[in-house]
């Protein structure tokens, strides 16, 4: 490998380690919420539902209050994985736990909390409604202030739906039926029916609203806010982005609308968890992004066609709202069963969708045979390996051939002096000579950064990992190995810096140990960089690795280690193969000892007999 592709090589690994150690150290902002702060409440009109009218912008609806939330009948929700309620006032679906998955590994922690009524703090919640058109009055309809009455079932669970009614005394009768599955689909069927003497004309909505910004990772491989598909475009946008989105002539002012012609929905994803309202597949609809600054309001919306109801007829729509965790198994089912359009785009699967998508299909299924996450990434290296075997044995039998000429580069380097141009003309006719392709072990080692980027953002983002464990005092693969050498791994009772802490670098765990030294022993098979500053760096890199990579998941350092000792059976095997016998322990040796003068040094400095220095 030539001077240029080595200082690539190394330019590429040190700008890794900058972004690592900067991230470690100034990390993103994280948002502070204010204990005693008021909490956020529905009182301005232009929080309460899309523009006012189907045909036109208007003001609707009476102020709600947190108050009149909290003391609204409700119905229970009850399924094998979701427990909450709905509020009468609004019909409004803002009360739910997700059964499977709690706040800690704890058993006794808390069930993971999705969504909440007005009036605490962080609500978050869905309603739906209609949105009156032409000549009709906004309080003809039902809005998300309206007390709806039920009937029958006051209880939701997959085999039974509940129905809301409310009747406007002026001709108009509304129904809402609720249902729900097994999983985290609740289908929300609106109906209207008219038995007044004129025909009107009204749309339904939906929305989903989220009060503040919540607490989120901030981390810039993972994005948090709104998804939205439209059509054949995926749109994401951080709430940070919101205060920007300008002005719609009908919406108002921080609000974005796009139009579908088809198919899409819109919602907000978190790192594990996701909300999101999803129109008929088929229908065309209106989806609109909105932030309300004086109420510190995020909001989407999704808006049906407008209806036109004659006198004696019921029209009706349907809508679905997901809300639950971001499953892929779970998420796949619903587009291929359900038609929704790319559903399993709302997992954020990054730049790399290309290989972060197979690769992870490959863990999924791994794990269902296995049945263990640790061993699953395990076996998943060792088919990337043999993947990657047909390039790597190039690579190694190239690293071979050039560690055999490694004398010969050395004789080239004290010929040539500081002759840099003579020294790369030598190395160039020595490969010539000898067909070696210095270029060769640089493919292989291309080819793992976006692997190794794909694999970590799986890691990373999808919550199958969540908690899950390997073995022993690895209980979660998603965090970093809670064992730490400041302790000498649990052998002292004595506290160690948390993770978020700048100290929680020097907190190793077993696995980042390991990693460090598999890294090194990998290194040993490679020829030496004939520069000694480059020799210098990569002797450290190892070393550096290991802290840099000991805060990472304990998945991708388990993969990294696997990665590394497979390579290294696969690079001695094969340059032994080809006759060259890597002398492993005696490179580890001869990097423990103090390196020898040259021979004019060591003549000049040699004793004469009597142990007396010689003179000149």
């Amino acid at each position: 490998m030539d001077d240029q592709n080595k200082n690539l090589i190394l330019a590429t690994a040190l700008s890794f380690l900058v972004i690592l150690v900067w991230y470690m150290i100034f990390p993103p902002e994280q948002p502070v919420t204010d204990p005693n702060a008021p909490v956020a409440t529905e009182t301005g009109a232009q929080t309460l539902a899309p523009p006012a009218t189907a045909d036109a912008p208007a003001s609707q609806g009476a102020a709600q209050t947190a108050e009149a939330v909290e003391t609204a009948p409700r119905v229970t929700i009850e399924t094998p994985r979701l427990a909450g309620s709905i509020s009468l006032v609004g019909g409004r679906i803002d009360d739910l736990a997700l059964k499977d998955y709690r706040e800690e590994l704890d058993a006794d922690s808390a069930l993971v909390d999705l969504l909440r009524p007005a009036g605490q703090a962080n609500a978050y919640y869905a309603v739906h409604g209609w949105v009156p058109g032409g000549s009709l009055d906004a309080n003809a309809v039902p809005g998300p202030n309206t007390l709806w009455s039920v009937e029958g079932a006051r209880s939701l669970t997959p085999e039974q739906p509940i129905t809301l009614v409310w009747d406007n005394g002026e001709g108009l009768r509304f129904e809402r039926e609720i249902s729900v599955d097994a999983d985290y689909m609740f289908t929300i069927r609106q109906s209207v029916s008219n038995s007044g003497s004129d025909s009107v004309r009204l749309a339904p909505y939906g929305r989903v609203a989220r009060h503040g910004q919540p607490d989120t990772v901030g981390f810039f491989i993972l994005h948090e806010g709104v998804v939205r598909q439209t059509d054949n475009e995926l749109a994401e946008l951080d709430y940070g982005d919101f205060a920007d989105l300008g002005r719609d002539q009908m919406w108002g002012p921080n609000t974005q609308v796009t139009e579908a012609e088809a198919n899409g929905w819109i919602g907000f994803t978190d790192k594990y968890w996701m909300t999101t309202l999803i129109p008929e597949p088929g229908t065309p609809f209106t989806s609109a992004v909105q932030y309300v600054a004086s109420q510190d309001i995020y909001q989407v919306f999704t808006r049906l066609p407008t209806l036109e109801v004659a006198p004696g007829v019921t029209a009706s729509s349907e809508t679905q709202l997901f809300a639950g965790a971001k499953e892929w198994e779970t998420i796949r089912e619903y587009e291929a069963n359900a038609g929704i359009y790319r559903f399993i785009d709302s997992i954020d699967w990054g730049w790399f969708f290309f290989l972060t998508k197979p690769i992870f299909w490959l863990l999924h299924y791994l794990n269902e045979i296995l049945g263990n996450m640790g061993w699953s990434i395990i076996a998943l290296t060792f088919v990337l390996k043999a993947l990657l075997l047909p390039l790597a044995y190039k690579s190694y039998v190239s690293m071979a051939k050039m560690k055999e000429l490694q004398p010969e580069m050395e004789k080239l380097k004290e010929q040539a002096g500081d002759d840099r141009q003579k020294m790369q003309q030598g190395m160039m006719k020595l490969y010539q000579d000898n067909k070696v392709n210095p270029a060769a072990g640089c493919l292989p080692i291309l080819m793992q950064i976006p692997i190794f980027f794909s694999l970590y953002k799986v890691i990373f983002v999808t919550i199958e990992l969540r908690h899950a464990p390997w073995l022993g005092w690895i209980t979660d693969l998603s965090a970093p190995d809670p064992s730490s050498i400041l302790n000498l791994f649990g052998l002292f009772s004595w506290s160690t810096p948390e993770q978020g802490s700048i100290f929680f670098i020097f907190s190793l765990g077993i696995l980042p140990i390991l990693l460090g030294i598999s890294m090194w022993l990998q290194q040993k098979l490679n020829p030496s960089p004939t520069d000694p500053t480059q020799a210098m760096i990569f002797a450290w890199m190892p070393w550096v690795f290991m802290f840099m990579l000991g805060s990472f998941a304990s998945g991708l350092v388990l993969y990294w280690i696997t990665n590394n000792t497979i390579t290294f059976i696969q690079q001695y095997a094969i340059m032994r193969s080809h006759g060259h016998k890597p002398d492993v322990f005696g490179n580890i040796r001869r990097s423990f000892q103090r390196k020898q003068p040259d021979a004019p040094e060591a003549a000049n400095s040699a004793k004469k007999p009597g142990g007396k220095p010689g003179k000149k």
